[in-house]
């Protein structure tokens, strides 16, 4: 890794070649150092356009500034911080210049925002789950979650105006004087003292459950420790190693290490214990996303949602009727069933946590979840917790499930799965040319002239988000029985096909194989 981020500081990125320019993604800008994507240049050009940012928005107070365990996040944090200092930026830093994971920065937001008028935002220095050689940066306006585009592009363009004038005009300080300008904020001890208002820790402390949590060697391992200490819990933290490398961890599918925890490859390590408990738990780096694993092993992200919805709806007695439920379209169809026998509304949005930060931050959406494993909630009186995802609470959420109700997430699924039906669900990634990924843009609902999609009519044929209207960047064609969504690789010459059905698994290949002949048709134009 010394060469790693030996790069970081050493490799120029040249704005003048796209891939080397500042992108933000649907998750901040990520790279490499090696590949002149991740340098010290990018942070500094990204930190000076967020200072730039706050000044348009008229932000006064402090930036919440984290950093997870990735090989380049501290120096890259160190960065930021040398840029906010000599901007006189108030930045607060969790004591002992510690890593902190995304949902406690995004919790720190709201709780200064709600009680003061001079608004904070923040800097979360992370690229996820993505391998020991990555690093990452994602921004956090006032409302506490995700930039949403507007705000992205606009940091974007002013950070790549100063890359091409080769940094000539952003502010520094050495890094001694920025770490003696930021000011240490405990942001584990104030996020594990409120836990109490977004889960029911005295049902969990009562059930006296044997609990495990696998920090993945990342951010989540001082909160895990912290919440064992204070509210008296059987929680076993199964690995406390901090390794830049992340040499402990088992290979991925495709053998690249990756802290995925809805990998069950990735996951093997707490796969291989999990006897040991009643339910267990792992997160990745950042902590912003959750894996859960009981008797029956690691539980499908689709299916853990669902379980959450139906018991959150039956369990949150202080929720409004009127509060939505929030899914992404490539979600379970399975959470439909549940919302619509609960008689709540559902609210379904393209794919991106960032569609759900303001009715989460305004308190009209009680849930928030995606495919991908990634979820937050409103507090048990129906006000904002986190506006970002939250695998810690998540994790927390299936020990109250265990404790309220005595069945674990996977057994509570198998009810579900009786009452409405077993869906089958999968992923398939189908190459590409740059024409067919262009056609995509230009897709609405008359593209589909089909009637019928494996054997069932179709009801629907979508380009935009029921939920918000937003565009979807593919396609959606749904049946009674069944769905399938389709949408073009931001990176690699390929679509991606999701696809589920409750008619079983040879339904869901023939719907596949329906899918790809119907896109086949309609991308020809």
């Amino acid at each position: 890794m010394d060469a790693i981020v030996k790069a970081f500081f050493d490799e120029k990125p040249n704005a003048n070649i796209v891939r080397e320019r500042v992108t933000f993604g649907t998750s901040g800008h990520r790279g490499r150092a090696t590949e002149r994507t991740f340098n010290a240049s990018h942070i500094y050009a990204i930190t000076q356009a967020v200072v730039d940012y706050r000044i348009e928005a008229g932000y006064q107070g402090p930036l919440f500034l984290g950093f997870d365990t990735h090989a380049l996040s501290r120096p890259a944090w160190e960065c930021a911080l040398q840029v906010l200092a000599a901007n006189q930026v108030p930045v607060l830093v969790e004591k002992e210049a510690g890593y902190t994971a995304t949902p406690l920065v995004s919790h720190a937001i709201l709780q200064h925002n709600a009680s003061n008028q001079a608004l904070a935002d923040g800097l979360i220095i992370t690229p996820s789950h993505n391998p020991p050689e990555d690093g990452g940066i994602k921004y956090n306006p006032s409302h506490g979650g995700p930039a949403d585009t507007e705000a992205t592009s606009w940091i974007e363009l002013r950070a790549n105006a100063y890359l091409l004038r080769e940094l000539g005009d952003v502010s520094l300080v050495s890094v001694e004087e920025a770490l003696a300008h930021a000011q240490e904020y405990d942001f584990t001890a104030q996020y594990v003292a409120q836990l109490g208002n977004v889960m029911d820790m005295e049902a969990i402390q009562n059930a006296n459950l044997t609990l495990g949590a696998d920090p993945m060697g990342g951010t989540s391992l001082p909160v895990w420790q912290a919440v064992a200490a204070h509210y008296h819990l059987s929680l076993e933290v199964v690995n406390t190693t901090v390794d830049p490398e992340f040499a402990f961890m088992p290979p991925d599918h495709d053998g690249k290490i990756r802290m995925d925890c809805s990998s069950s490859a990735a996951m093997a390590n707490l796969l291989d214990i999990k006897d040991r408990f009643d339910v267990a738990f792992g997160n990745d780096p950042d902590a912003d996303r959750h894996g859960i694993v009981d008797a029956n092993g690691l539980m499908n992200p689709n299916h853990f949602l669902a379980v959450c919805i139906d018991y959150l709806i039956t369990h949150r007695p202080e929720w409004a009727a009127s509060l939505k439920i929030g899914k992404t379209l490539v979600s379970s169809s399975m959470i439909d069933r549940v919302v619509a026998s609960h008689q709540r509304e559902l609210y379904e949005v393209p794919v991106g946590f960032k569609w759900f930060v303001d009715g989460l931050h305004e308190g009209w959406l009680a849930f928030g979840g995606e495919e991908s494993a990634g979820a937050s909630l409103l507090t048990r009186d129906g006000k904002a917790w986190s506006t970002d995802k939250d695998g810690i609470a998540l994790c927390l959420l299936a020990a109250e499930i265990l404790a309220v109700t005595g069945k674990t997430p996977s057994e509570y699924y198998r009810e579900l799965t009786q009452r409405f039906g077993e869906p089958f669900y999968k992923r398939v990634d189908t190459a590409c040319t740059a024409e067919e990924k262009a056609a995509f843009k230009k897709l609405d609902s008359e593209s589909v002239t089909a009637q019928e999609l494996a054997g069932d009519e179709i009801t629907a044929v979508l380009v935009a988000a029921p939920g918000n209207g937003a565009s979807i960047g593919g396609i959606k064609v749904t049946t009674e029985n069944g769905w399938f969504a389709a949408r073009p690789s931001g990176t690699e010459s390929l679509y991606k096909v999701y696809a589920e059905s409750f008619k079983g698994p040879e339904h869901l290949d023939e719907l596949i194989e329906s899918a790809t002949a119907l896109l086949a048709e309609v991308l020809k134009g």
